[in-house]
């Protein structure tokens, strides 16, 4: 019901205050994962968060970051537990998520994270302040990307400061074009029957449509809503240190709702997730992807 509140703030805040949300999204499958971590690093053990910070922060220390739409604060615990960081900064709208990241900090002895509950777009921002600003899967919830990149984003980062993002840079509201649409139904014929019952209920996946826009506004307002300008924005005021995509635009929607089936594998599991790989592989020859990470070191235009 807190998706009928006529205050799309509220409704982005419902949606993000849960703390024990359970899903069947393409990131609980440890295959995915693995995927993106060699995508990335080219190691399929080594994650994001380990190869930026022995590549980009190597023999650096007391530095400042801060993370706006920080959720859950897993991505920057660890970073913390590095020791580099003097200072990082949480900042979400979710109080319940920013509570619990709060005291698994505290059971860590970790003291250099502070846990901001504030509207990013209203808060005051020291200018020139941070090392670095980061993103985890939360830049494509804000809206109007190119005045954000511009007024928060740039403003708060010291002179070759880094932005740090792992994210959702697809078509805004999802709404892919039809070649990908076409691609995705290919995809999910990839599947066999018996493994596309959806989480929670007897229902099979047989097709995808699209995403309708109406309904991914009630429930979250924020959801990818300027997501396409993300790249183009940076590109405008930042440099590329490194950028690397790592796909997402087939196997995301493939997988949703019916990643359950593959958290433990066997040999016919796991041929069907190395065809759905191959797929999306061939399928970025051509196209682009939907999740990048990248580094990038704040110009001076």
């Amino acid at each position: 019901m807190s998706k009928f509140n006529t205050k799309s703030i509220s409704r982005t805040k419902s949606t993000f205050n849960q703390t024990e949300h359970t899903s069947s999204d393409w990131w609980i499958i440890p295959a995915v994962r693995e995927r993106w971590n060699k995508m990335i690093s080219g190691n399929p053990k080594e994650d994001y968060i380990s190869f930026f910070s022995n590549n980009y922060l190597s023999g650096k220390r007391n530095l400042r970051l801060i993370s706006f739409g920080s959720g859950s604060c897993s991505a920057e615990i660890e970073l913390a537990k590095s020791g580099i960081f003097e200072e990082i900064v949480c900042v979400d709208v979710a109080t319940n998520q920013l509570n619990e990241a709060s005291k698994l900090a505290k059971r860590q002895n970790i003291n250099c994270m502070k846990f901001i509950c504030e509207d990013v777009n209203s808060m005051e921002i020291t200018s020139n302040y941070y090392d670095v600003v980061f993103f985890q899967a939360s830049l494509h919830h804000f809206n109007n990307i190119k005045s954000f990149a511009e007024n928060r984003i740039k403003m708060a980062l010291k002179e070759k400061g880094l932005l740090v993002i792992n994210e959702y840079v697809g078509p805004s509201r999802l709404q892919y074009p039809k070649t990908q649409i076409r691609k995705i139904n290919e995809a999910l014929d990839v599947i066999p029957k018996k493994f596309k019952t959806r989480y929670l209920s007897n229902l099979p996946k047989r097709k995808y449509y699209g995403s309708g826009v109406f309904r991914m506004i009630l429930a979250d307002p924020s959801e990818c809503i300027d997501s396409e300008s993300i790249l183009p924005c940076i590109y405008s005021h930042f440099e590329i240190i490194t950028e690397k995509p790592f796909g997402g635009s087939i196997l995301m929607t493939v997988l949703k709702d019916i990643s359950h089936h593959f958290l433990e594998l066997n040999d016919e599991k796991s041929s069907i997730l190395s065809n759905l790989f191959d797929f999306e592989d061939n399928y970025l020859k051509d196209y682009s992807s939907d999740f990048i990470f990248g580094v990038y070191q704040k110009n001076n235009a």
